[in-house]
């Protein structure tokens, strides 16, 4: 039986096209706020429900719908962790504040598997308390008693042209035993800088989700820029592959 996924902050759908590459895992929900993302993922999981808004989707709405979640992936907003924003943290009242959205769900439907990515510097920031972004993470996942493990995976990686360093966690219940697997670090084999840098100079060589066709514009913004940004925020799809694999291999499933 596939591992079954609810997708939020899902963008155009990257966590679910590497998830479902492995053949282990089913997208049976998607939660996505954006008009011209939604579009993308009704153009390629068209039999998959995809909730709006986060705020509001509930363990006891995805009960009601027979939607049952082994899984639960998602890039929350980086807008207020990022060195390119304000870096106004990861409270309440801030966009990259939904990550407390990922750990209400967490709770409601105690999946055997998380995984979060975002940028590199959830793990250092803020300047004025290192590392307490990420000691707010991983605190929020002790308390409803998931352990988990990290690692910086950068797009290089699977060879992507731009280096893209993002930080991947996959966090699982503390009662379950993984036999002493590290999920990341078996998806992660530990490239050498200089191999990652090379990897900025192949074309790439793996597929990419096209986007949903639309006519004419929306709001008086070209379709082009909703395409780019959209496609901008996107995870590369290996990545959660090579992580999807390593939870499979953890499982004895392959």
């Amino acid at each position: 039986m596939k591992l079954r996924v609810l997708d939020i902050f899902s963008g155009i759908g990257g966590f679910s096209l590497g998830l479902e590459r492995t053949g282990g895992f089913e997208t049976v929900a998607f939660c996505e706020i954006e008009p011209f993302p939604r579009r993308v993922l009704a153009k390629h999981w068209p039999e998959v429900p995809c909730y709006e808004d986060v705020t509001k989707l509930t363990g006891d709405i995805l009960r009601r719908d027979g939607i049952a979640v082994d899984v639960i992936t998602g890039g929350f907003p980086c807008q207020d962790i990022s060195t390119a924003g304000k870096q106004a943290g990861i409270g309440e009242g801030t966009r990259s504040g939904l990550w407390s959205e990922i750990v209400r769900l967490i709770g409601e439907l105690s999946p055997r598997y998380v995984i979060v990515e975002n940028v590199a510097n959830l793990l250092s920031g803020p300047s004025d308390q290192r590392g307490g972004w990420f000691g707010r993470v991983l605190g929020d996942l002790a308390e409803i008693r998931y352990d988990a493990e990290w690692q910086s995976i950068p797009a290089s990686y699977v060879g992507c042209r731009q280096l893209r360093d993002r930080v991947w966690i996959v966090a699982h219940p503390q009662r379950d035993s993984l036999q002493g697997r590290s999920i990341v670090a078996a998806a992660w084999k530990d490239k050498s800088r200089d191999e990652q840098l090379a990897g900025l100079l192949q074309p790439p060589s793996w597929p990419t989700i096209s986007s949903a066709r639309s006519s004419g514009t929306g709001h008086g913004i070209p379709f082009g820029t909703h395409r780019n940004r959209s496609i901008g925020n996107a995870v590369v799809p290996q990545i959660p592959e090579l992580i999807g694999r390593a939870i499979l291999a953890a499982e004895g499933k392959t």
